[in-house]
């Protein structure tokens, strides 16, 4: 499996070489791209680490991904926020549980007359609503009610951005054993049942298992504890 990173700020292919000049780490859409091509289909895991950056190179590097023919998997071990958290939106996703994860609404800067203002206005609210269709369509909710979390320039801890929907799973947790079937034993009686059963080939086998297989009675209720 491959691994992209997308760490530091989130910038344009043209403002690559400054970061660079400076040893400044930074991503820009050319550096997922070449890691695309080099990955050729295999599976690939994206580390993200970033505090967003440039809206158009985020949206082009998350469109990247999510157009990918082999299996995207996200982990987030620092910080996705802003145009970063919308590149966690294009695979499979995890979280360190000591990461955040941050979503706000789009910023510019403008200059010029009332008609310049209110026109730069309707464009920060057109870009909401082009960000907050990556989250939509990862989270399930509705397109108002993620308008309203990035409005608040919402701050997540690991559980509660997997709360929203906006990452998979928190990293390194123990998942419990989910069954789907009648008949089948509790992971907490197989645990119970090491500790009974004989070896295989052990002397007085045969006495040990029918002593097991009593006490397997008793622990699933089927019989009486005087029997």
């Amino acid at each position: 499996m491959k691994k992209i990173e997308v760490k530091g700020p989130i910038i344009r292919n043209s403002e690559k070489w400054i970061y660079e000049w400076f040893g400044m780490e930074a991503t820009c859409p050319k550096d997922i791209g070449n890691a695309i091509a080099e990955a050729n289909g295999e599976p690939i895991t994206v580390e993200i680490n970033s505090g967003g950056g440039d809206v158009f190179a985020g949206s082009e590097i998350y469109t990247a991904l999510r157009a990918y023919s082999g299996d995207v998997e996200i982990h987030i071990v620092g910080l996705a926020a802003s145009a970063a958290s919308v590149i966690a939106q294009a695979g499979h996703s995890k979280i360190s549980p000591t990461a955040l994860f941050m979503v706000h609404n789009v910023s510019g800067a403008a200059y010029g007359d009332c008609n310049t203002m209110t026109h730069e206005a309707e464009v920060l609210r057109t870009a909401n609503n082009s960000i907050a269709a990556a989250y939509l369509e990862k989270t399930g909710k509705s397109m108002e009610e993620l308008l309203g979390i990035m409005d608040a320039e919402t701050w997540m801890d690991a559980q509660k951005a997997v709360e929203y929907g906006f990452v998979d799973e928190v990293m390194f947790t123990s998942a419990p054993t989910l069954t789907n079937g009648i008949g089948m034993l509790s992971a907490q009686t197989i645990h119970k049942l090491k500790d009974l059963l004989p070896a295989r080939g052990e002397e007085n086998a045969e006495v040990k298992t029918v002593t097991a297989k009593l006490k397997l009675l008793r622990l699933k209720g089927e019989m009486k504890d005087e029997v």
